[in-house]
């Protein structure tokens, strides 16, 4: 049996394909290449290319391979861009996302982990973040994947469909082997934005405010390893294949780390002073979002094991150092 990674040319999507086909899985990759990149897809992966909205290609592949359960990254995901352009948000990670349940209620697929985001809570009740707080996206970018959730949760109750959904924080670093890692094109990802500065890509960072209710007056985020974020993938399809019901987890390090001390660890890791322009702040950016992931911890057993700054920040670096122009 497979595990069919829907986005898995993606950022988290192709090291969670990596992850597993280390863990001894056979992976199967489909992508239609918008954002992701065939040069991440994992050389031991069989990759079919193709688009979300076109349930032949997805019959296709449900028809011709032994699918065992789906991990589900094939959604847009800028907030800006989504708030300028919530149609392409609500087609591309609704739309698509109702063909793919036709497609594997039609095949009898009943397991899909999904990648969902800490944009479902919108302005945070609690710090910590707890599963169980009111969920009010800002943005449409989080109002999809919210509503991609409830969807899961009525076709479970009409087909016995079983899903974890998984919301992450700000996802960050690198594989070890330096093989793939970050490339968004445009970027809005903090860290990748602050070592494109040492890579002489841009001269300076911006810092979108500093009068934050914060110890230093800058927004602090939760910041999640890549490859431990792929490892919570891993666990969730294990959790599901063991027959248990669905369920929707955080995923964290449960530590916060403001805008000036991630810019001052790059500063300590790349040796380089990174020039940093103070901005004014930026509307619907909360203060502080950072997630509590016991139960994960409790649940699926997940320990990140990759939680220090510093580390995040070296494997990025070490992707990004001999990787300038992506991939």
């Amino acid at each position: 049996m497979s595990i069919l990674v829907l986005g898995g040319a993606g950022y988290i999507g192709s090291h969670t394909a990596l992850e597993l086909i280390r863990t001894g899985e056979s992976v199967i990759i489909a992508d239609n290449l918008a954002t992701g990149h065939i040069e991440a897809v994992p050389k031991d992966a069989k990759f079919y290319l193709g688009d979300l909205h076109d349930k032949a290609f997805l019959d296709n592949i449900f028809e011709n391979e032994q699918i065992d359960a789906v991990i589900h990254f094939a959604a847009y995901s800028l907030v800006g861009e989504s708030v300028v352009n919530p149609l392409k948000y609500y087609d591309n990670n609704l739309c698509g996302t109702k063909i793919l349940l036709d497609s594997m209620v039609e095949h009898h697929i009943d397991k899909i982990v999904f990648s969902s985001t800490a944009a479902t809570y919108g302005e945070p009740e609690n710090i910590p973040i707890l599963e169980t707080d009111r969920t009010q996206p800002t943005n449409p970018y989080g109002e999809t994947k919210l509503a991609m959730e409830k969807m899961f949760y009525w076709t479970s109750k009409a087909h016995g469909l079983r899903y974890v959904s998984l919301r992450y924080f700000n996802a960050c670093g690198a594989d070890k082997s330096g093989k793939i890692g970050e490339a968004h094109n445009p970027e809005s990802h903090l860290i990748p934005l602050i070592l494109q500065v040492p890579n002489g890509k841009r001269e300076s960072i911006s810092i979108y405010g500093t009068d934050y209710d914060t110890p230093d007056g800058t927004c602090i985020r939760d910041y999640i390893h890549v490859t431990d974020l792929a490892q919570a993938h891993i666990l969730a399809v294990k959790y599901l294949k063991n027959g248990n019901k669905s369920n929707i987890f955080n995923l964290g390090n449960g530590v916060g780390y403001s805008v000036k001390e991630v810019i001052d660890k790059a500063r300590k890791v790349t040796g380089h002073p990174i020039p940093a322009i103070e901005t004014p702040k930026r509307a619907g950016d909360p203060a502080r979002l950072v997630a509590s992931s016991e139960k994960a911890r409790k649940i699926l057993g997940w320990n990140p094991v990759h939680d220090g700054l510093e580390e995040i920040i070296s494997d990025a670096w070490n992707w990004h150092k001999n990787h300038p122009d992506g991939f």
